[in-house]
């Protein structure tokens, strides 16, 4: 795959799991990265001292986020080719004792963090001559799984989002893509995989009878992102280990 040398992207939820496997490949393709995550401490422990990568400590869901993020990768880089929005939470249980606080809090950081970050880069998108967009879904885009209502509601609006985005940034040749990621061990999935039915149930609905590696995930966005992916847009790439098409 080419088209990374000397781009600059951004990707959000840099600091761990599947946004940190991103970034590694984008720095050792070549690229420029400016790495988000509220979790200061892990994003400067793994990324402090390396060459062409600048850490952000912010929050996505804060109204300030978006213009303190673009400005960020302008002033520092130049401008904006690629951007990731990786970052994402998710908090599981029955529907009836989920709460409003807690559909707020998942829309806003799943959801609401794309909208308005995309909308805030696409002027400096336009500018560039291989602009890229990639959000973050999951099979859960498609399907339903046991106590994840929010989860799966949020993720079925990035599929939406995703779509309508690519119809709109199409004319300005920016594509606009989503990975489906399966069940993949990250520090956000560790917390459900301590709960051995759960564990077993995702191992097993995976043909391939395993879990996935955040790195398997980062190849699929550097598909989408790469020069070989220019006719690709709209779409979402499942990363499932064939999970989502296994009833």
């Amino acid at each position: 795959m080419s088209g990374f040398s000397d781009r600059n992207a951004i990707v959000t939820g840099a600091a761990n799991g599947i946004g940190r496997a991103i970034s590694d490949a984008l720095l050792a393709a070549g690229g420029r990265v400016v790495a988000v995550d509220l979790a200061e401490q892990d994003l400067l422990q793994h990324f402090e001292g390396r060459n062409n990568v600048t850490c952000l400590a912010t929050d996505v869901a804060d109204d300030e986020a978006p213009e303190q993020i673009v400005e960020t990768a302008v002033e520092t880089y130049g401008g904006i080719d690629f951007l990731v929005n990786n970052a994402g939470i998710a908090i599981g249980g029955p529907f009836e004792e989920l709460t409003d606080e807690q559909w707020d809090l998942i829309m806003g950081v799943n959801v609401r963090s794309i909208f308005r970050l995309s909308r805030a880069a696409v002027p400096y998108l336009k500018q560039s001559d291989a602009p890229r967009i990639v959000n973050l879904g999951s099979i859960m885009s498609d399907m339903a799984g046991p106590n994840l209502s929010i989860y799966g509601a949020s993720k079925h609006a990035v599929a939406g989002l995703t779509k309508g985005m690519a119809v709109d940034l199409g004319r300005f040749g920016i594509t606009v893509n989503y990975l489906q990621p399966g069940s993949i061990i990250t520090r956000m999935s560790e917390p459900f995989m301590e709960d051995p039915e759960f564990k077993a149930y995702w191992e097993n609905k995976a043909p391939i009878g395993r879990l996935g590696e955040a790195e398997e995930v980062a190849a699929a966005a550097m598909f989408l992102l790469s020069e070989e992916a220019r006719f690709v847009s709209g779409t979402g790439l499942n990363v499932d280990g064939g999970a989502i098409v296994n009833f």
